[in-house]
Formats: structure tokens, C-alpha cells, sequence
């Protein structure tokens, strides 16, 4: 298995596609503005508190007040409370709490209107990033992630990721987070700290108490609602959880992002800088690694399935329903055999578009019906291990008696919606059609204007992949044809990212002609 990012940096912003053996797995978009980003330290002030619903709706500068339930405060709330208040009336002065008394932590069944109250500034941490009409959802047990570690202020507690199994290796990690941790912070050990040594870890909790200073120092002087620490940008943040043996390039259109990635990377991974990878070519970095043409085809409502199969994917205010189709797939083993093959290769499809599209909430999949219950079983444990790799909490229910498999999954950001549909290019989506001279020749007289009238020396002509196709079919293909007139040859290149007839034309250092 291997991992590769792609970053296209484009004046709107920055996307990043993560694919695994070139399949896209993961789409993001960065724009500029990053508020109210998952991570991100507020301090913000209590708006309302609700007794009926245990919490309080806090005001951290969106245009909607943000919600904190009670089992969101965390038990070392009232020392959080309490590092906070002092800061800002002076009597913190600094960031380290081995002096700090901590307060006795909050009872796990206990009344908001009790602990909080309205107009109170309090500091919280984004939970997940507003989505549809709702604001962001809050905690208040702040935590600083790490490559290797997660800093939990106000607790002395040391855990350790699961998925370590040694025992060996948990003593090592443990013995060694009870020697360098100060008091008065916990920590997280996670999974990428298996078998590292005792100076990467340190550096990063270094790093992290770092982070806490500086959120101190921007606490000391704010007044609400305000951010005190943002979190890292989302390339940054990618890195810092999937950077592995098993990530092989890192590919970047940009040659100042390029430096940057490196320079992170050599921080959280001193040795594996080479595989940031500047690209430089004519053909658009999506464009090259095939990620527009898996957008345009994981996107949409129907998701085509190599066998022939597809899954039609529906969204509801509530849920999302996925139905699985076998099509036009052929086999000759019997239609239980045939149900049980598309449904496996459904079921890994549908884990990967889970995640591409980071579709959260109840998820309903009405799979082929098979009659036989070890088919069911294997298509079950199928689904379970396909959704392993999925980052995000998950929890699968095995199939019902109409074999209809139940998913929940956990939504902190807004799901990724790319709209697939194209309008009409005859009509513009009127449904009416205008008399109009044909494509073709409309680019033939533009060709003629820019070679003949401007006297362009180098033109390339851009297309829908189907319009290249129609231009150098044949012996004495419309391109030849272009050649005899123009005494130049034209470059026809596809662009899958092009409407069906969409045309643009390029100079010889790939910047676009105005005509």
C-alpha cells in the first residue's frame, strides 16, 4: 500500500487529494480564511445557558452562537475556570501550572445552570466546524495535538493508544512520559510513538507546551470572543497524522508551499523531506494523477463500480441511503454468488466514499439480497475491515433481515458536496436551442485570428477529452486539416475538468490567450 498528496495551490485557494494506490481517498479544500476550524482555542462568553437542554449556547464570534453540552466540559472544567479568570485579571502571570492548584473535578451527572452562568467568559475549543444552519459545537477539555502525543492540561493522567500493543513498548512509553512530563498536564500517547526515540518524543511535547504559552500570552489580553490559538493549516494537519512508512510522494504545484512542506516535514520527520516533490508541467497536477476524472465519477449521484455494478447514493435532511445495483455485471456462478461479489466490492467502494466525501450522521445501505446467512456474515466482517482505515468514529450494525446495514459516523466538518451536473451547452439549461455555427468551426476561426492576425508562434488547444478525440480521429483527421492551412501543427490536449464544449487555448509556457 502506498500513499501519495496532491496539492494543487490555485488563487482561490489550496486543494489537497490523498490517494491510496492512486484511488482518491480524501478530498479537502483550503481557503484562506480558516475560523472555526476543528482545534481551534476560543475565548468566548456565555450567551445563554439552558437547563432544559443541559447547556449553554456561547458567543466566540460566528454569526451563530455556538452550543456546550455539559458532558462537553470536561471534569477538570473548574480548574480550567479557574486558570482562566486569573489570567485574565493578572494573577497567572505564566503559562506553567506546576504552582497551580488544580479544583476538585465536576460531577459526571451534574446541572450546567450550576457550574456556568450567562455572561460568563469561559475558553473552549471547537469540537466541530459549523455545518448547514448550526454553529460550531464546543468542549471545554482542551487538548494540543501532536505528531506523537495530545497535551491535556489540568490532568496527570498518561494514556496510551490501543493499538500499541507490546506491552513492552506501553511500559517504555509510560516510564518515559513519568519522567519528562511537568506537572499539572497529561498526555495521550499515540499510535506513530511506537518505537520512536526519547528525543522525537520530547521535542514534541516541547512543541506542544510551546503552543500552550502562546495561548496564554494571547489569553492574558483578550476580551471576548476572540481566538487564542488556532490550529495548524489542513496540509500541515494531514501530515502530522497520516506521515508514515507507508506515505511514498508528496507532489506540489507550487514552489513556495513546496518549501514549506518540506520544512515541516523535515521537522516531524527528519529524512523523509525528499519525497516533497515539486511538479512542473503543462498538464494540470489533478489533471496528471487522474484525481479530476475521480471527482467527476465518486461525486455524483450515481457511482460506477468496475464490475459493471453502481451505487445510487441519496441525501435527506435525516440520512443518507446508498442502494447498491449490480447492472450489467456478468457471471456464471449464480445469482447468490454474483450477489455476494458485487456487494464485497460495494462494500469497499462504499468505504471509500464514505470518507472522500465525509458523510456523517445515520447511514443506510440497502446491499443485494442473499439468502444464505455466512454470506452476510463474510460481507459484514468485509465492511468492518474496509472501514478500519476510515480516521473518523464509526459504528456498523450488521444486517437486517431485509439486508439493510446501518451506519453511524461521526461528522466534525461539513461534508464535502461537489456538484458533478453539467449545464447544457447547447441551450445553457434554457431548454431552448438557438441557431449557432458549429464548435469546430468556431475554433478554427479563433485559431485563424490568433496564428493568422495576431501571429501567435505557439497555440495549444485545450478540450473536453471527447472533442479531442473527434479533432484527430482519422487518416486526414480536422488537426491535419489544420496543419495544411495554418502551416503550423496545433497541439490538441484533453482536459477531463473541461465542459463538454469548453474550449481555451494556451502559449507555449502554458498561460492562457485571451482571444
Amino acid at each position: 500500500m502506498s500513499l501519495e498528496l496532491v496539492v494543487d495551490a490555485r488563487p482561490s485557494g489550496i486543494w489537497l487529494a490523498l490517494l491510496r494506490d492512486g484511488k482518491l481517498i480524501e478530498l479537502h479544500e483550503e481557503q484562506g480564511n480558516t475560523d472555526f476550524a476543528v482545534g481551534d482555542i476560543y475565548l468566548g462568553k456565555v450567551r445563554k445557558v439552558v437547563p432544559s437542554l443541559n447547556a449553554a449556547f456561547v458567543d466566540v464570534g460566528f454569526e451563530k452562537d455556538a452550543f456546550l453540552h455539559y458532558l462537553d466540559l470536561g471534569p477538570q472544567f473548574s480548574s480550567l475556570n479557574k486558570f482562566t479568570k486569573e489570567t485574565l485579571h493578572g494573577r497567572q502571570t505564566v503559562a506553567d501550572l506546576l504552582y497551580f492548584k488544580s479544583e476538585k473535578d465536576i460531577p459526571k451527572e451534574g446541572k450546567i445552570d450550576e457550574i456556568i452562568s450567562a455572561s460568563q467568559p469561559i475558553l473552549v475549543q471547537v469540537a466541530k466546524e459549523p455545518i448547514s444552519s448550526k454553529g460550531p459545537r464546543l468542549c471545554s477539555e482542551i487538548t494540543l495535538a501532536g505528531r506523537y502525543l495530545v497535551l491535556v492540561p489540568f490532568s496527570d493522567k498518561i494514556s496510551i493508544s490501543q493499538k500499541i500493543k507490546d506491552p513492552e513498548e506501553r511500559d517504555r512509553l509510560k516510564n518515559l512520559m513519568d519522567a519528562i512530563k511537568p506537572k499539572n498536564f497529561g498526555v495521550i500517547i499515540r499510535t506513530v510513538a511506537e518505537n520512536k526515540k526519547v528525543e522525537l518524543i520530547d521535542q514534541d511535547l516541547k512543541n506542544l507546551l510551546e503552543k500552550w504559552r502562546v495561548m496564554h500570552g494571547n489569553l492574558k489580553t483578550a476580551t471576548p470572543p476572540r481566538r487564542v490559538l488556532g490550529e495548524i493549516d489542513k496540509t500541515s494537519s494531514i501530515l502530522r497524522d497520516l506521515l508514515n512508512a507507508d506515505f511514498t510522494n508528496i507532489h506540489v504545484n507550487d514552489e513556495k508551499l513546496q518549501q514549506e512542506m518540506k520544512d515541516f516535514v523535515a521537522d516531524i520527520a527528519p529524512g523523509r523531506e525528499k519525497i516533497v516533490k515539486s511538479y512542473d508541467n503543462k498538464i494540470s497536477i489533478f489533471e496528471r494523477f487522474g484525481i479530476n476524472k475521480q471527482i467527476k465519477t465518486l461525486f455524483g449521484k450515481k457511482v460506477p463500480m468496475p464490475s459493471g455494478g453502481y451505487l445510487i447514493i441519496e441525501h435527506t435532511e435525516a440520512m443518507h441511503v446508498i442502494d447498491v445495483n449490480s447492472g450489467n455485471r456478468k457471471g456464471s456462478d449464480g445469482q447468490e454468488s454474483n450477489a455476494l461479489a458485487t456487494n464485497l466490492e460495494a462494500a469497499e467502494e462504499i468505504a471509500r466514499v464514505l470518507q472522500l466525501r465525509d458523510m456523517g450522521g445515520i447511514v443506510c445501505i440497502d446491499f443485494i439480497d442473499m439468502h444464505d446467512r455466512e454470506n452476510n456474515k463474510i460481507l459484514f466482517e468485509k465492511l468492518k475491515g474496509h472501514m478500519l482505515r476510515d480516521r473518523a468514529k464509526h459504528n456498523i450494525l450488521p444486517p437486517s433481515k431485509f439486508g439493510v446495514v446501518e451506519i453511524t459516523r461521526q461528522r466534525v466538518r461539513p461534508e464535502t458536496d461537489i456538484n458533478t451536473s453539467e449545464t447544457c451547452p447547447t441551450c445553457n439549461g434554457t431548454g431552448e436551442v438557438q441557431a449557432s455555427i458549429l464548435l469546430a468551426e468556431e475554433i478554427e476561426s479563433n485559431l485563424n485570428f490568433l496564428l493568422l492576425d495576431r501571429k501567435e508562434s505557439h497555440v495549444t488547444l485545450l478540450v473536453h477529452p471527447y472533442l479531442e478525440a473527434y479533432f484527430k480521429k482519422g487518416l486526414i483527421s480536422k488537426q491535419v486539416k489544420w496543419f495544411f492551412k495554418f502551416k503550423k501543427w496545433i497541439p490538441v490536449r484533453g482536459v477531463t475538468a473541461h465542459h463538454l464544449m469548453e474550449y481555451s487555448f494556451v502559449n507555449k509556457k502554458n498561460e492562457g490567450i485571451a482571444l
